[in-house]
């Protein structure tokens, strides 16, 4: 959130003086009482019951403002103070990406690796350029002419799975380890690709006028540097965390390290979300194995865990109430429902291509392609990213419908469904092969 203040008209009579604590407030308030509903009376999982009891708040706000206006822009003008872009990539993601790392059995995945460079850099490219080119076709088919270049801002957005939501489905949803490594892995690499990818086509837009050339090397400058400055912060903080024994110091360094690392390189023009997963992946193995005492892990899990649990909730809600700053016309709205299989196919293509191709020299799970089609969650990641569009841009509104169309349908139905679709899909296989 942005640390500026602001007076807020409150039903068209009160003018609220909002700080950026009352925003926090607000937020943390809704995440305990929808996760308390969503426990209490529905039992969903609570990424997904959060943001739906959300979402039928923001509906419920959206009705009664049909017969007092005031209250409904009232709302709005609250969640668009938010600036959920800003809070999200420029905080809420450096946490949520660091905690789930921090669990990543790094040897199982340096045995996927292969399969989690080929998804997460060639199919992420791959589908921005295959969702973009279909966008392309489909709004010129409903009459809304936006430049190719524009639409392919659209595949780099809704392109990249959200680590944030499959990994807090992936918790119940009993998937093989391989497999789970490969969900994993690839949806923590390929956001960080995927932003490197939407930042580095707007430049292409904007006043610059930059070559493709230095598009390439502005890409492989956020990605490659990233990573190297990740390994270099992890570093570092493993030093440090293995020359002392104390929890709670060893806790604030974690702390010290996601902060301070993702503001650096962000000032430093490099991916911080790259860099904070290969620093999480250094202190959840060796700083975990030889850099902490057994108290020190068990308190350190405890701690990012509960991190993880509250921020995904606060995250969720927030999604849910972003409802109300979606322009509701009808031709996005189609768009948007159109675009779900558009994001679907394209999806089995961008990662059977690399499997395909890596068959003739590994073994794969039965149906791993489907299987991570549908586990291919998008969420916040993505509405962060249409947010961030620039604000007096025709494309902006309608790009922001149709990622929250995708987005909505990959968490609620998506989500709801990855367990059994993973177990039937196992099964089915099982039973053609039993041997």
């Amino acid at each position: 959130m942005r640390g500026t203040e602001g007076c807020i008209t409150v039903a068209g009579i009160v003018n609220l003086h909002v700080t950026p604590f009352d925003l926090i407030a607000l937020l943390v308030t809704l995440a305990a009482l929808f996760s308390y509903v969503n426990h209490r009376f529905i039992g969903l999982p609570t990424a997904i019951g959060v943001m739906l009891v959300a979402l039928l708040t923001s509906l419920g706000i959206i009705v009664v403002g049909q017969f007092a206006p005031g209250i409904e822009r009232s709302a709005e003008a609250i969640v668009n103070s938010i600036h959920f872009d800003e809070t999200l990539m420029q905080g809420l993601l450096s946490y949520l990406l660091f905690a789930g790392a921090l669990h990543v059995d790094i040897n199982r995945l340096q045995r996927q690796g292969n399969v989690i460079l080929g998804c997460a850099t060639f199919g992420v490219i791959l589908s921005t350029f295959i969702v973009g080119t279909l966008t392309y076709v489909l709004l010129m088919a409903l009459g809304i002419r936006f430049d190719y270049t524009v639409c392919l801002l659209f595949g780099a957005l809704i392109s990249p799975t959200d680590p944030i939501a499959v990994m807090a489905l992936l918790k119940s949803a009993n998937v093989p380890a391989s497999l789970q490594t490969k969900i994993e892995g690839e949806s923590l690499f390929n956001d960080g690709v995927g932003v490197v990818v939407f930042v580095s086509l707007l430049k292409f837009l904007g006043e610059d006028d930059p070559t493709a050339i230095e598009v390439s090397v502005l890409f492989l400058k956020e990605a490659v540097g990233g990573a190297v400055f990740g390994l270099l912060i992890g570093w570092i903080a493993y030093r440090l965390l293995k020359s002392i024994n104390q929890y709670q110091v060893e806790i604030l360094l974690s702390l010290a390290l996601v902060t301070g690392g993702y503001a650096l390189a962000h000032r430093l023009h490099l991916s911080g979300p790259i860099a904070i997963v290969v620093a999480g992946l250094m202190i959840g193995n060796r700083g975990r194995r030889l850099a902490m005492s057994e108290a020190t892990r068990e308190h350190l899990d405890q701690f990012w865990e509960l991190i993880d649990e509250i921020l995904n909730a606060i995250l969720f809600v927030a999604i849910g109430l972003e409802l109300l700053v979606v322009a509701l016309d009808l031709k996005p709205i189609i768009a948007g429902l159109v675009a779900i299989p558009i994001v679907l196919v394209s999806r089995f293509i961008s990662v059977g291509i690399p499997i395909s191709l890596l068959r003739a020299v590994r073994v794969f799970t039965p149906h791993v392609v489907k299987i991570l089609t549908w586990a291919g969650l998008r969420g916040g990641i993505s509405i962060a990213l249409a947010l961030s569009l620039p604000a007096d841009t025709a494309f902006r509104p309608v790009f922001l419908t149709m990622t929250y169309c995708v987005v909505l349908f990959s968490i609620v139905v998506q989500g709801l469904t990855v367990k059994g679709f993973v177990k039937r899909t196992l099964e089915s296989s099982a039973r053609q092969d039993p041997g």
